[in-house]
């Protein structure tokens, strides 16, 4: 829970379109909400930020203290969080810069707020600048198809879970090909955070997309295709085959560092293999059950 202090701030920057006054006043001030690395509980915080380039970054200064922030070792374990600045709500990827990126974006950092450069000098371990990449599309972006019943949603998720894997994929075979990354490198070889962030994302994601379909979608099917038992069981199964391969490349990631770069290109490609191969025969046996579902589904009749 936020302390009685960073209450009071939410709740004034929630019923002011964004603006708070006190130690506050006149700066720019968003509210990030992670979740609990180990509770799984949403944990809201102020913080200030800096724009650069049309991104927003955050510092974890925990200022000037000898830890980072809990906030920070949150959107390591789980990097999809929500950001609100002003009246715009909504989900970004937090990825933390690493190298000579985190070091002009440190400095630029400084250069706007000089408070950091204070903040830095209290404690020798480097404050981490994180970058929050909006996770809907940008005005001028090429948008989803419309969405009108249940089987265009289910082909909607299932093309944004093709196409995030395949940038996991891409990203990750250009860091390993990279100079620091060549063989001979020294043990305990990271995993570009870029890479690392948006592939727990991913893993979260299909995650959540499966737990909806065994808890909501398939049970509602079943119902009323009440022959169809065979093909729920397959794809249940499936589930738990891709939950168990999915688990190998996680389990490496939330140790921030790969130091097993074969083994992890390995097992990302028995998962990418798995999944794709899930989605074509999910699509084949439930798209045309759903072409006449609405979506989204009607409200109920107030009677």
């Amino acid at each position: 829970m936020p302390t009685s202090f960073h209450q009071s701030v939410i709740d004034e920057f929630r019923a002011n379109e964004g603006k708070v006054g006190g130690p506050f006043a006149g700066g720019d001030l968003l509210l990030l909400t992670t979740t609990g690395a180990r509770s799984g509980i949403s944990r809201t915080v102020p913080l200030g930020y800096v724009r650069h380039e049309g991104a927003l970054l955050v510092v974890g200064s925990n200022l000037g203290g000898p830890r980072h922030p809990g906030w920070y070792h949150n959107l390591l374990a789980r990097p999809v969080v929500r950001v609100e600045v002003g009246t715009a709500d909504f989900e970004a990827l937090a990825v933390p810069a690493e190298g000579e990126r985190r070091e002009e974006l440190f400095a630029h950092a400084v250069r706007v707020a000089p408070g950091y450069g204070d903040y830095q000098a209290r404690t020798s371990r480097p404050l981490p600048v994180v970058v929050l990449e909006r996770a809907e599309p940008e005005e001028g972006e090429e948008r989803p198809r419309e969405v009108r019943t249940l089987a265009d949603k289910l082909l909607e998720v299932h093309t944004w879970l093709r196409g995030q894997l395949k940038q996991v994929r891409a990203g990750t075979e250009a860091y390993f090909a990279s100079p620091g990354a060549a063989a001979g490198a020294a043990p305990g070889l990271g995993l570009g955070l870029q890479i690392r962030q948006r592939c727990l994302a991913f893993c979260q994601a299909l995650e959540f997309h499966h737990a909806s379909e065994d808890g909501h979608l398939f049970p509602g099917i079943a119902r009323h295709h009440p022959h169809l038992g065979g093909v729920f069981d397959r794809l249940a199964g499936e589930h738990r085959t891709v939950a168990r391969i999915q688990g190998e490349p996680a389990a490496l990631l939330v140790r921030v560092t790969v130091t097993e770069p074969e083994r992890f290109r390995q097992e990302l490609a028995a998962m990418s293999t798995e999944l794709n191969a899930h989605l074509d025969y999910e699509e084949e046996v439930l798209l045309p059950l759903l072409a006449d579902v609405p979506w989204p589904p009607a409200a109920p009749r107030v009677t």
